[in-house]
């Protein structure tokens, strides 16, 4: 598979399936508990995204999830991670099932995360910035009593705007770096990269979290490129201005949600640096996968207390994920 753009810039494909799961149904899908299957891979920060808002918000019984391999092929992740190679609720072997059971003509990007119908095994949307705002506004007969207000009303404009840029320049910066096809394209964004993320330090060296006093949606989806950042785009994808470590109020605030329950408890380095180090080959032909940087960092002390906020609002942290969705591995 090719991922580098011998033209230049690289352009993410966003045609993703826009049906949405709602409270009203007014798609075909009413939000129903135990309908619907989450189909996620750790390796991916759009699906970390996924896995973090269901774990705040207290979905775990109501939205089953299933875990792909760190690894694909140009058809699709595959559940190589289960005994039998299945999903065991699903009972396929690849999601590109799920994908043709609806469109059998289907063309475009087999992507997680992805919201599989259960009963007919069709998959519903991969519309990833949708899925985890629709979990939020439209789940909310299924949150847990305590669950955090992740696009609060009175912040939602500023979300907008800063989820906007940090999306063009960060979350999906990176990529543009990593899979530039020309020097020019390349220098592009790894300048708009570090103009942001210098931007995002000062931001974030006068108040905790990315909007308001309380963790919303705009910080779990910095965090999940953050998370990635020293592991994989610092060498992989050339972003090597500085290590995300060697950035002190950035590298603070990742820390501080990191520690945060439902962030760090998310995160498997290995399945991040196997993803990445082995699948886009023409990056890295050899697919060798790097052996640090040391995952232990991640838990010492940031200080990030002295700036006050609440973590969680008027709402409480998330229980440990149930035993069969921990992370078993993480270096």
């Amino acid at each position: 598979m090719a991922y580098l753009n011998p033209a230049g810039e690289f352009t993410r494909d966003q045609r993703y399936i826009a049906t949405r799961i709602t409270a009203d149904g007014r798609d075909g899908f009413p939000v129903e508990a135990g309908r619907y299957r989450l189909v996620v891979s750790r390796a991916c920060p759009w699906a970390n995204r996924a896995i973090i808002v269901r774990r705040l918000l207290g979905l775990e019984n109501a939205l089953s999830m299933g875990v792909t391999g760190p690894t694909h092929d140009e058809r699709s992740w595959t559940f190589d991670l289960d005994p039998d190679g299945r999903d065991p609720v699903l009972g396929i072997e690849r999601l590109q099932e799920a994908f043709l059971k609806r469109y059998p003509d289907y063309d475009k990007g087999i992507t997680v995360p992805a919201i599989v119908d259960v009963p007919t095994g069709e998959v519903v949307t991969n519309d990833f910035p949708q899925i985890t705002l629709d979990l939020s506004l439209e789940w909310t007969a299924f949150h847990r009593d305590g669950a955090p207000r992740l696009w609060p009303d009175e912040l939602r404009e500023e979300m907008d705007q800063v989820n906007a840029v940090v999306f063009k320049n960060v979350n999906n910066g990176v990529y543009r770096a990593g899979f530039a096809g020309t020097q020019e394209a390349y220098e592009k964004a790894y300048d708009r990269l570090f103009a942001r993320l210098d931007w995002l330090s000062e931001r974030l060296g006068r108040q905790r979290y990315l909007v308001g006093d309380q963790i919303t949606e705009a910080d779990v989806r910095l965090f999940t490129t953050l998370v990635r950042f020293d592991a994989v785009y610092h060498g992989h994808f050339k972003c090597n201005r500085q290590k995300l470590s060697e950035m002190p109020v950035l590298w603070a605030y990742a820390r501080d949600l990191f520690q945060t329950p439902g962030f760090g408890d998310t995160i498997d380095f290995t399945h991040i640096k196997r993803h990445y180090y082995q699948v886009h080959r023409d990056v890295n032909p050899s697919g060798i996968v790097p052996s640090g940087p040391d995952p232990s960092t991640w838990t010492t002390a940031h200080g990030r207390e002295e700036l006050g906020g609440r973590p969680f609002g008027d709402g409480t942290p998330p229980p440990p994920p149930p035993a069969s969705e921990a992370v078993q591995e993480s270096a």
